[in-house]
């Protein structure tokens, strides 16, 4: 049987896979109810500067975190490092859960930073690594940005809900890929999304 592969597009200094132009999703958090958060093998990727934000904003968000989210805090800082070395949000001991989450009456999970931030308190909405997903970001040797789609189980309902509603993962990912790398990138990845119509 012959498999698919993707074609590498190069913007400037970012590899994008194809991919993120042709797959379709729309995140269907009524379905999944934000399992994204509580699920993983680490905490959520971030950036340096973004734990800088996180620390400035925690009181704000905090009083709507777990307590078991404000324990990890206590004990492990605002990040801890995964087992490959990265930066990463801390996770809730003994569980896969973001330290910080916040949870609905049914269930459903959120991130306590962009709950907040919607509510217009704040200034820092989530890291871009939750923004951007399913979209991962690598960092090469060379210092290019390589971007992917990742195919997660949970996400299986995101994906569906793409196809049914006709919205690729680039438009619907384009307000975090604007505030990653710029209207420009963003204006010539949707003009090479046209060679796959």
């Amino acid at each position: 049987m012959r498999e698919n592969y993707s074609a590498i597009i190069q913007i400037d200094e970012v590899l994008v896979s194809s991919d993120i132009l042709t797959e379709c999703f729309a995140c269907d958090s009524p379905k999944c109810k934000g399992c994204c958060c509580i699920i993983g093998d680490s905490g959520a990727p971030l950036e340096e500067v973004e734990i800088e934000a996180i620390e400035k904003n925690y009181e704000i968000f905090s009083p709507i975190m777990r307590e078991q989210g404000r324990a990890a805090v206590d004990a492990k800082g605002f990040f801890e490092v995964d087992m490959d070395g990265d930066l990463v949000t801390p996770l809730v001991e003994g569980s896969e859960e973001c330290a910080y989450c916040h949870f609905l009456e049914d269930g459903s999970c959120l991130c306590s930073m962009e709950r907040k931030w919607f509510a217009g308190e704040g200034d820092f909405r989530k890291p871009i690594s939750c923004w951007l997903y399913p979209i991962r970001v690598t960092k090469l040797r060379n210092g290019m940005l390589a971007l992917n789609l990742h195919r997660w189980d949970i996400c299986k309902d995101a994906f569906a809900k793409g196809k049914a509603e006709g919205v690729k993962v680039y438009q619907f990912l384009k307000e975090p890929l604007i505030q990653f790398l710029g209207e420009d990138f963003y204006e010539a990845l949707c003009a090479a999304a046209k060679q796959y119509d």
